[in-house]
């Protein structure tokens, strides 16, 4: 009889450095921007991850939305508003060495579809300033959104996609880049009605629009970054998208994940239901939207109504609320990557992206707890996924020793 050593391969942890957005005063590091990337891989090193996921965004005296607009934490750690020379380059290698992390990716949230096409061009060429930058530093792909023009139908967007969107794609290939898709809906994104704002939302939309990128060469290049908090948001579960990924064949799609949760408030569903709050939000005044940048950000009552994200660890253990998909079960998460998709393990990382609002403390002495504990809840709940997989899939399936029970199943909660 065949005997299969115990072998566990765990996922690296990392983190967004958005999470603490002025890390670096702000003083200090437009000075001298690269110190940014710098004091973040430190203070990563101190929280026990293994990598980060490095933030680029524009800077905000040339961004098109105000600070005060946003609800999702961005931030600058890669400043780009000069070139990121091989000098450059090489200073944050040594921060790399010196520190022992890891960049995971590069990580430009923005909506490359913009329907202003002056917006659309400073976007795009901001991000081929970013795929520069990630080569420079050797970093393996780039993660960011879709998005959607707001002119246009979902179906005319899938056109949009084609014409505009691919030939990104096919300057990431010409790098020898991913493009790694992160599926939020984006509600908040404008004061509009729309609820999926982000073309790339849910695995209908990627299989269409990745059969697209093949027509041109590049379903190589295009990849997801899933995110769990975001089927949460839909109403959909971690296992069934996987399950559902691996039917029609593309099980190979997801690269990479953000550790981030979803808590549903019963009663916010029960007062607007899962397509958010509609009216009386505060983005519009006297029946049309608000002038004022601050009113902007209650566009993302579409959400925030009826639904909080999770930094994961954060949220109670609700066995109930994972059955009725209103919470991340993080155990069949890490189950259901290794038993239904098709993942370099050791490779693929896991980065946990801090939103939860309470404890978004902006001060490093504060949040550095919040972040530690979360980091090592992500870590060790991957290690007991990734033990549950090795001793039953591995060493009981090679001496034919039967898994007891029947566990989570997809498509049904």
């Amino acid at each position: 009889m065949p005997i299969e050593p115990f072998a566990p391969r765990f996922m690296p942890v990392g983190v967004l450095t958005a999470a603490l957005q002025e890390l670096t005063p702000r003083e200090a590091r437009d000075d001298d921007p690269d110190l940014a990337i710098e004091d973040w891989l430190a203070f990563a090193a101190e929280l026990d991850a293994d990598c980060i996921q490095l933030s680029a965004a524009l800077h905000p005296t040339r961004a098109d939305v105000p600070p005060e607009a946003m609800l999702d934490p961005v931030a600058n750690t890669l400043d780009l508003r000069e070139p990121f020379t091989s000098a450059r380059a090489r200073r944050v290698e040594a921060a790399l060495r010196a520190t022992g992390v890891g960049i995971a990716d590069v990580g430009y949230f923005d909506d490359m579809l913009h329907a202003d096409p002056a917006i659309r061009a400073k976007k795009h060429a901001f991000m081929l300033e970013v795929f520069d930058a990630a080569v420079a530093l050797g970093v393996p792909a780039v993660c960011g959104f879709v998005g959607r023009n707001q002119l246009l139908s979902m179906e005319q967007n899938l056109v949009d996609f084609e014409e505009g969107f691919v030939p990104l794609l096919q300057q990431a290939k010409a790098r020898g880049l991913e493009y790694r898709i992160e599926q939020c809906p984006m509600p908040g994104w404008t004061s509009g009605d729309s609820f999926h704002n982000n073309l790339a939302y849910t695995p209908g939309t990627w299989i269409a629009l990745h059969r697209i990128c093949e027509r041109h060469g590049v379903g190589d290049v295009f990849r997801i970054h899933y995110d769990p908090s975001h089927a949460i948001l839909m109403g959909q579960d971690t296992r069934s998208i996987f399950q559902y990924l691996k039917d029609e064949g593309y099980a190979f799609l997801v690269s990479g994940f953000h550790v981030k949760g979803q808590v549903i408030d019963a009663r916010g569903v029960a007062a607007w239901g899962y397509g958010g709050q509609s009216v009386g939000r505060g983005d519009w005044v006297d029946g049309r939207p608000s002038t004022d940048p601050r009113d902007r950000a209650q566009a993302w009552r579409k959400q925030s109504a009826f639904a909080e994200h999770e930094l994961p660890g954060t949220a109670r253990h609700d066995p109930l609320a994972y059955l009725q998909n209103r919470s991340v079960d993080w155990l069949d998460h890490q189950l259901a990557a290794r038993e239904l998709l098709e993942l370099d393990v050791e490779r693929t990382p896991l980065i946990v992206e801090h939103e939860y609002g309470p404890a978004r403390v902006q001060e490093r002495a504060a949040l550095a707890p919040i972040l530690e504990g979360s980091i090592a809840f992500a870590r060790h709940i991957d290690r007991a996924a990734a033990a549950m997989y090795a001793l039953q899939r591995e060493v009981l399936a090679a001496q034919g020793i039967p898994v007891q029970g029947v566990g989570r199943e997809p498509y049904r909660s």
